[in-house]
């Protein structure tokens, strides 16, 4: 279909605003890591790496949209384990656990995303401790360089996993690339406030990192077979978030009515 069919069909602009909210719901997990990450940075180069880090997103996104048969074929079983029988069974295996390059990368990618979340949560509980977890990190976070590495290898996790979300939604190539380079803007419009907000809100940086830890979890779990929900997903971290903000509107209406109460 020519793109001048596709702008006459009310199907394909259905399909592309779906495509678009799906997106900037999936990009809510990599915007929160570049945020968290790029604070960490000296506050002159922390818009730089957040431009950086989802610039090189669209790249990446769009660089495997122009490969689908590669991103398609990344879902194909590379190697299988065995899963045994039960003790007690005549011992021959159930089933075999397959394994394709997108289940390696997304463990792969968890795993990255728990440990960062344990040594940042390691951190904010423990500021005083200077040595081991803190030392290794100071090493892996010590510059604009090292930050931007970490932003890329988490963008090739969520982006591999976006377009795959997208290519189950549409044949269409066009729309794919309408709503990534649409998607990579909302990301840039919100990466600054998004990022300002959750440094000037200590507890929300706790929420933030636990986000990643679920995140982590979810994509280690993925990798393994096991398919979790994203409704689910992000219907319990929209609830958080909602409980976070009326303790933060509780907590800026405390001095106002202990002030009343003293006068």
């Amino acid at each position: 279909m020519d793109i001048a069919a596709l702008l006459s069909d009310p199907a394909a602009w259905a399909a592309l605003v779906t495509l678009i909210v799906m997106e900037v719901v999936l990009g809510i997990d990599n915007l929160i890591f570049i945020s968290i990450l790029s604070n960490k940075l000296p506050e002159h180069q922390r818009t730089t790496a957040r431009r950086i880090g989802i610039s090189l997103a669209l790249v990446m996104r769009l660089a495997l949209l122009s490969t689908l048969a590669f991103i398609v074929g990344l879902v194909q079983p590379v190697f299988s384990l065995p899963i045994q029988a039960p003790p007690g069974e005549h011992g021959e295996p159930m089933f075999d656990l397959a394994f394709s390059w997108r289940d390696l990368i997304l463990i792969a990618g968890g795993l990255f995303l728990v440990w960062k979340a344990t040594t940042e949560i390691h951190e904010k509980v423990d500021p005083q401790d200077t040595h081991g977890l803190m030392n290794t990190k100071a090493k892996l976070v010590g510059g604009l360089g090292a930050a931007v590495l970490q932003i890329i290898l988490l963008d090739l996790v969520f982006s591999i996993d976006s377009i795959l979300t997208a290519v189950g939604m549409t044949d269409h190539l066009p729309i794919m690339i309408t709503a990534v380079v649409i998607t990579v803007g909302v990301m840039l419009v919100a990466a600054d406030p998004l990022a300002n907000f959750i440094n000037n809100n200590p507890t929300v940086v706790m929420l933030a990192l636990g986000f990643l830890l679920m995140i982590g979890a979810v994509l280690i779990a993925d990798g393994f077979g096991v398919h979790v929900p994203k409704g689910y997903i992000y219907a319990a971290m929209a609830f958080s978030a909602g409980v976070e903000a009326l303790n933060m509107l509780a907590r800026r209406k405390r001095p106002t009515v202990e002030d009343k109460v003293l006068h």
